[in-house]
């Protein structure tokens, strides 16, 4: 459904293309989509996290090291044909992720500004963007 609240999908390279919080949250809701939190198990555990979120890390802390189970994790997530909503911290890695699950013959969609959005002059998140900045379901351990 597109309406002037959830715009329609953006084009993108490699993948099926970006949507905003609201758009994905909106997916998730009426099952259109599974939302895939693609930051490190760290990031969820000290920063928050989606209820009902799949976590499939993108990269694992230290190091930031690729997930040799992603390509695994995603398939499973998107099993009978569903399409995924992919978050991470500002939506760059999940850009990634993104391209690496469209080779997998996935569907899948990178959610804009990500779970804490860009950083304001004084380097801090949640106040330019993102998942929680518009209010979306969330919670922290």
């Amino acid at each position: 459904m597109t309406d002037t609240n959830h715009p329609a999908p953006a084009a993108a390279q490699g993948y099926a293309g970006d949507v905003s919080p609201r758009q994905a949250w909106a997916w998730v809701q009426a099952g259109e989509a599974v939302l895939v939190d693609v930051r490190t198990d760290a990031e969820r555990e000290w920063v928050g996290s989606v209820p009902g979120g799949i976590p499939i890390a993108w990269k694992q802390w230290p190091g930031m090291a690729l997930n040799t189970g992603f390509d695994a994790g995603i398939v499973q997530a998107a099993a009978g044909g569903r399409k995924l909503v992919l978050l991470c911290r500002s939506g760059v890695r999940s850009i990634a992720a993104a391209k690496r699950a469209t080779e997998l013959g996935v569907v899948a969609y990178n959610i804009l500004e990500g779970f804490e959005g860009d950083a304001d002059a004084d380097a801090h998140r949640g106040h330019k963007g993102g998942w929680r900045f518009h209010g979306l379901p969330w919670r922290q351990n």
